[in-house]
């Protein structure tokens, strides 16, 4: 099974393809935010250079955030035109799953991205041969309740950092493209059902958060 994937959730543009959990090929631009404009001609570079047409393509993976709203909606969008245009199932895996497969180790694995003023986008993995298992759902909250949970819940259990949200010593923050594809992979094999990808927004917009401060202070 060929796997295309695609990453825009962040400054960095990542484009993929794997044979099934192995890598083909990959190439990454650190451009900012302006994958409208590099996505495409990536995406083309990256199957020239690996001799693969887009209809051998089995399987789309796309990260669904958290992370850039606008970044998001671009690789989103372009992973479901692709699906429509060329019957290609597709599968959304969200950036606190891409970083919890950085961990190889067995343990519980808090999966973080920073949202500011000491809060986080996070959840809660269990690494048990091999099998990452799901505890606590992608949510946002402070990184004082976080450690809370982790101290009462989770005791005498080896935890392992993973992001930028909370600084530990084994945190790693590289979002690996490649784990999307594994991800992809397992979760397509699993009883997949095809679903409607759509941006995983745990928090609104800071535009719309000022909007709607500004118009709650003008009442």
């Amino acid at each position: 099974m060929k796997i295309l994937c695609i990453d825009t959730s962040s400054n960095l543009c990542s484009v993929a393809i794997l044979e099934n959990t192995t890598l083909i090929n990959k190439l990454e631009l650190n451009n900012g935010l302006t994958h409208s404009e590099t996505l495409m001609p990536l995406i083309k570079n990256l199957l020239d250079s690996s001799k693969i047409n887009l209809k051998d393509i089995d399987l789309l993976a796309v990260d669904i955030g958290p992370g850039s709203f606008t970044g998001l909606r671009i690789g989103i969008a372009t992973v479901k035109a692709f699906s429509d245009s060329l019957n290609i199932p597709c599968v959304g895996i969200s950036s606190l799953e891409i970083l919890a497969y950085n961990i190889k180790d067995n343990g519980i694995i808090c999966s973080t991205i920073d949202c500011k003023n000491n809060n986080c986008y996070f959840a809660l993995y269990e690494l048990n041969s091999n099998n990452y298992t799901i505890l606590e759902e992608p949510q946002a909250d402070s990184i004082e309740n976080i450690m809370n949970l982790l101290n009462s819940k989770y005791t005498n259990k080896s935890i392992y950092f993973v992001g930028d949200g909370i600084k530990k010593e084994t945190s790693s923050n590289y979002l690996n493209i490649e784990n999307l594809g594994i991800a992809a992979f397992k979760k397509f094999n699993d009883n997949f059902i095809n679903e409607n990808i759509l941006p995983l927004y745990l928090k609104k917009p800071q535009a719309q958060q000022q909007l709607e401060e500004k118009m709650k202070n003008s009442k």
